[in-house]
């Protein structure tokens, strides 16, 4: 058996920018119990240090996270508190992407301020294709994304480009090289005054934040019960055995 790494959320410090790293690349950077702790006593750990004016989060491996990890998931709880932490912390978070990202980790993309991802990056909401549905991440991506699109991609399951993402709504910039494209943003967040960043973004985070407070029980309670049907049960076993679940024609 394959021991897990010390640290699944590696931190690295730079002029005021504290890079935070999903460091479990053989899971595919899945949103366990033990990651999403681990992030979230990292972004605490940010908010209260007044040398951080920023945080990146990235990914080691070709994957920025899976979703969420089948065989020792985060309670809904614990996530949605996890992206409220993103939205609601007093200084901006910028996701690097530059690889797949699906499910739940579409929900951190959509509770970060600014995203950056390679022009070969890729995104899937693929819940519905092992009988759930994107409940409790609706709650920062939904307020954020072209409905059309959403719509689609929802319901489908399909992976769609980084062109695309960006045309939705999911995606801030994207570019060849990531790190060259996050450079005068970085530089940029360095010239501004930690209460001016801090009330900026309070301004532009207000409308996911009145999601978070309508719908967030709603939304994990519904989370709840996909995710103990028989359906979810059939779909998680048929992902963890790579066939078809029972309802595909």
């Amino acid at each position: 058996m394959t021991e897990e790494p010390a640290v699944l959320v590696s931190p690295q410090p730079d002029r005021g920018i504290t890079t935070l790293t999903l460091d479990a690349p053989r899971a595919r950077n899945a949103l366990s119990a033990r990651l999403v702790a681990e992030l979230a006593g990292a972004l605490e750990r940010c908010g209260k240090d007044p040398a951080v004016r920023a945080v990146v989060l990235t990914h080691t491996g070709a994957v920025f996270s899976a979703g969420a990890d089948l065989k020792a998931p985060p309670s809904p709880y614990a996530f949605v508190d996890l992206m409220r932490q993103i939205v609601e912390l007093p200084k901006p978070v910028l996701a690097r992407v530059t690889g797949k990202t699906r499910a739940g980790g579409l929900g951190l993309l959509g509770a970060c301020d600014v995203v950056i991802a390679s022009e070969e990056s890729d995104f899937a909401f693929t819940e519905v294709r092992i009988g759930v549905a994107p409940a409790v991440i609706s709650l920062p991506l939904l307020p954020r994304l072209d409905p059309r699109a959403a719509g689609r991609y929802y319901l489908t399951g399909e992976t769609f480009d980084a062109a695309t993402a960006r045309a939705m709504g999911l995606v801030t910039e994207t570019a060849p090289d990531v790190d060259t494209a996050l450079a005068p943003l970085l530089d940029a967040l360095r010239r501004g005054s930690p209460q001016g960043l801090a009330h900026s973004k309070r301004l532009v985070t207000a409308k996911v934040l009145e999601t978070f407070e309508r719908d967030a029980e709603e939304l994990v309670q519904r989370s709840a019960s996909l995710f103990a049907s028989a359906e979810a049960r059939e779909g998680m076993t048929a992902f963890l055995e790579r066939r078809d679940p029972a309802w595909v024609w």
